[in-house]
């Protein structure tokens, strides 16, 4: 039955422990052998266990056998219930006798007998009604015969809770007290009761030997001490007790003329009254404004009574929250937990979709549509097989039939595509000619138009007037392009082609205007000696077609060399002059910006230094390096670098985050012999010292003697100072 205990497998008597040891069915002989004459485990002898039976005094008469003694065979004598006959019954047999008499015995009041035919157990309690009287025989009800039988006083039985009333002893007084069995206090005011003052604190023997007369009877005045009353009076508190002022005196005391604290229900304010007011503190009540912060007994809600005093704070709230069946609210009153199970229930067989399996009622309120293994019935979109089954849900599972679908730019027709799948992109570019005319989308295949509510902001690739470079302005079809600078990179090179340098074409432009500013005005010198100059020679074609840079000293010296090979015909393959192994040729442009940040430029080339050894001594064929965030001098400083040391350069991110990544690549990259900081070293080292100035004395007879101020030079024009 699910508990822990050990079920015999001979007799299948279930026990609580396991036995340790072997008995027979009886329990008389341990380890009993086996007789194929007799029933096995059995020991062969009587087996005399007790019967279940409780009344039955008999012991089982059969040979030790399995399972329970069967009932006693035995025939006794038995009374019926009221005792009144007896009949010879089976000593096991367990119903009870009656007969069809009246049971006649005397009821709980001891007055009446009972009325019932022959019954089980006590007998009901008297039903007769009887007139019972206060013990002040002042009030009368009607009880139940035997009713509090045991409060009577031989007068009445009960009190009514009003005063007595009844004359005392003495004859001229009544009894104050609450109605009470009988007899009756002697009367407070005997003098054999009174020994002392009203206020209770002088004894009348001493007031009697300073000339008070004697009292007689109940009815003499009591002589007063004529001390201050002190009897405490109800009002005041437990640390301040208010007493009576008055001289000694009889009966009630006047009202007190302080002032009592008297709390609100909770306890939290309290206020000040007269205690002429305060007869009854109980009484007099007051509520504050406080509002309870305490949770509920549902834990969800706060109390927040004014002036609470409950203890329990009981929510009376519905709990209102859904049930297990997701259609009905709960109803009882809030509480903790979990709610309980939806009650309701169904009478209606609940079955599936296409009928074939069926609940019969009862069916519990939330219960699902049972399961069918049978094929959906349901109508589909597509003409496809079904291969689900049967289900409660309104929307069947999405169709997975493969199939074939254009993608959304119809680039290509996919295959292998499941059928609920609409929307499908190839992957490719969208390519689609936008409203511009001039541009096609960039956007991965994508569902609907290209630009909706938007304009397209592509760059604009219409060639510049003068330079041919595209507008790269955004896209603008109705408009002619803004005149602004070209920002296109282009490289620019010397006549012999050793110097190269990348520019703007803005600036590249500049540059040309401001070489062919430096030519006019040094041809512009005839002018000056009245001759006439044609403008249109003063600029050959080739210097308008393109801006050039100019050779320095080492590209004369390249020059001269070349030719002086030429003339001893030397290969152009052997170094007589150690040109080439002179090491890296650095631009005078990065030299005087590595003059400006000589530690930036060391920090820089010693990174790439130990970038280079790393791929060149490592297993990898690449390794990179990522620079902080710098300015833009900076990182063109390191893209000079990187093509000295053979070194990939990248610029990522927007400013003001742009920075460079180096990528050193093995076999590609090398170290220089010669660093940038070791050449400009070598030329500080070699540069001459700048020229001492010369003063003039001055002639003693004008009066100025010491040095003369430095003779005054004419001024030299740099003429590519000229600006535009």
């Amino acid at each position: 039955d699910g508990n822990s205990g050990w079920r015999c497998p001979a007799c299948q008597n279930a026990s609580t422990q396991v036995p340790k040891t072997y008995t027979c069915f009886c329990g008389k002989v341990h380890n009993p052998e086996w007789n194929r004459n007799e029933i096995p485990h059995s020991c062969g002898e009587l087996c005399g266990k007790k019967r279940q039976c409780v009344d039955c005094p008999h012991l089982c008469n059969i040979l030790c056998h399995p399972g329970p003694c069967p009932s006693c065979p035995a025939f006794v004598t038995k009374t019926c219930e009221c005792r009144q006959t007896s009949h010879s019954v089976r000593c096991g047999q367990s119903t009870k006798i009656r007969c069809s008499n009246v049971c006649g015995n005397t009821l709980n009041c001891g007055k009446h007998s009972c009325t019932q035919v022959c019954h089980a157990g006590k007998c009901s309690p008297c039903q007769l009604t009887v007139q019972q009287v206060c013990y002040c025989g002042s009030n009368f009800k009607e009880v139940f015969c035997g009713t509090k039988e045991e409060f009577s006083d031989g007068f009445g039985n009960f009190s009514c809770q009003n005063i007595c009333g009844k004359k005392l002893n003495c004859g001229r007084h009544n009894c104050t007290q609450v109605c009470h069995p009988q007899p009756c206090q002697l009367c407070p005011r005997l003098p054999q009761v009174v020994y002392r003052c009203p206020c209770g604190q002088t004894p009348l023997s001493k007031l009697l030997e300073l000339g008070c007369v004697e009292r007689k009877i109940c009815t003499d005045p009591i002589p007063s001490c004529g001390k201050t009353c002190g009897k405490p009076l109800s009002c005041g508190s437990y640390e301040f007790v208010h007493t009576c002022e008055s001289l000694c005196h009889e009966g009630d005391c006047r009202p007190c003329s302080h002032t009592s604290n008297i709390y609100c229900r909770c306890g939290f304010k309290k206020k000040e009254v007269p205690c002429a007011l305060l007869r009854n503190k109980a009484a007099i009540t007051f509520m504050c404004d406080k509002r309870c912060n305490k949770k509920r007994s549902c834990g969800r809600h706060k109390c927040n009574e004014v002036c609470c005093v409950d203890t329990e704070h009981k929510c009376s709230l519905v709990c209102g929250r859904k049930l297990n069946c997701g259609l009905h609210r709960c109803e009882e009153p809030c509480h903790r937990g979990s709610c309980q199970t939806c009650w309701q229930t169904s009478f209606d067989e609940l079955t599936c979709y296409c009928g074939e399996s069926v609940i019969y009622p009862p069916v519990p309120c939330g219960t699902q549509p049972p399961e069918c293994k049978k094929t959906c019935t349901r109508p589909h979109d597509c003409d496809h097989p079904v291969y689900h089954s049967c289900h409660s849900e309104e929307k069947c599972p999405p169709c997975t039939y493969l199939t074939q679908k254009w993608c959304m730019g119809k680039h290509e027709l996919r295959s292998n595509i499941p059928c609920h799948l609409t929307d499908i992109s190839c992957g490719l570019r969208c390519n689609q000619m936008l409203k511009c005319g001039m541009h096609k989308c960039k956007r991965i295949c994508h569902k609907g138009e290209c630009l909706i509510d938007e304009e397209c902001k592509q760059p604009c690739v219409i060639p510049r007037l003068y330079c041919n470079h595209p507008c790269m302005a955004p896209c603008h079809p109705s408009s002619p392009c803004p005149n602004t600078s070209c920002s296109a990179k282009v490289d620019l090179q010397c006549e012999c082609g050793r110097r190269k340098e990348s520019m703007i074409c803005s600036e590249a432009s500049n540059t040309y205007q401001r070489i062919a500013a430096i030519s006019i005005a040094t041809k512009l010198t005839d002018l000056q000696l009245g001759d006439s100059v044609e403008i249109s020679r003063l600029i050959t074609k080739k210097e308008m077609k393109q801006a050039r840079l100019q050779c320095d000293e080492e590209c004369l010296a390249l020059q001269r060399n070349r030719r002086l090979a030429e003339a001893l015909e030397i290969d152009d393959n052997s170094d007589p002059f150690n040109v080439r192994s002179s090491g890296p040729k650095y631009s005078d442009l990065l030299k005087e910006d590595a003059r400006k940040d000589l530690k930036f430029v060391s920090d820089i080339e010693k990174e790439m230094r130990m970038l280079v050894e790393a791929v060149n001594k490592g297993k990898h064929t690449k390794k990179s390096h990522c620079y902080p965030p710098m300015n833009r001098d900076h990182r063109r400083i390191i893209h000079e670098l990187a093509q000295v040391y053979g070194i990939e350069s990248v610029s990522y991110d927007n400013e003001p985050k742009r920075n460079v990544v180096i990528t050193a690549v093995k076999g590609k990259s090398i170290c220089p012999s010669n660093t940038l900081t070791s050449v400009l070293d070598k030329e500080m080292q070699s540069r001459p010292p700048p020229p001492i100035p010369h003063y003039k004395q001055t002639d003693k007879s004008s009066g100025n003697s010491g040095l003369s101020k430095p003779l005054k030079e004419e001024p030299v024009i740099d003429y590519f100072d000229v600006q535009d």
